[in-house]
């Protein structure tokens, strides 16, 4: 599996992003997919992920601004980012597992099995 990732880029205060993540390869073999990020000196940290049956998590410091959605006919995973702040800065992930994992168990990094590589999320003062 194969994980592109795109949408970063630099936006000022208040602005929005919409990240996208795009899936190839053994897809079926996929049930969740998500989004980390990894600000400079920082520990990755779980965004937003959503389940193949719709379940979704939002981090308490996003929830009310961004949102996580799927298109699965396009193997896809959004992370649409409103009301962006300085501290949301920081270099996005997309990350997927395979195994059906419960709910709460989607919070650890170490259940997710494929990675795609970082895009960059700049929010200027």
């Amino acid at each position: 599996v194969q994980l592109q990732a795109s949408g970063g880029g630099l936006v000022q205060v208040g602005g929005s992003l919409r990240l996208s993540c795009t899936a190839s390869g053994n897809i079926f073999s996929i049930y969740t997919m998500g989004w980390y990020r990894q600000a400079p000196g920082k520990l990755r940290d779980l965004v937003a992920t959503i389940t193949k049956g719709g379940d979704t998590i939002h981090a308490d410091l996003v929830k009310g601004r961004f949102t996580i959605s799927k298109n699965s006919a396009k193997n896809t995973v959004y992370l649409q980012m409103n009301n962006l702040r300085p501290e949301d800065t920081a270099v996005y992930f997309c990350a997927a597992a395979k195994r059906r994992w419960i709910i709460s168990a989607l919070w650890d990094m170490s259940h997710y099995d494929y990675w795609g590589q970082g895009t960059l999320v700049t929010v200027s003062s």
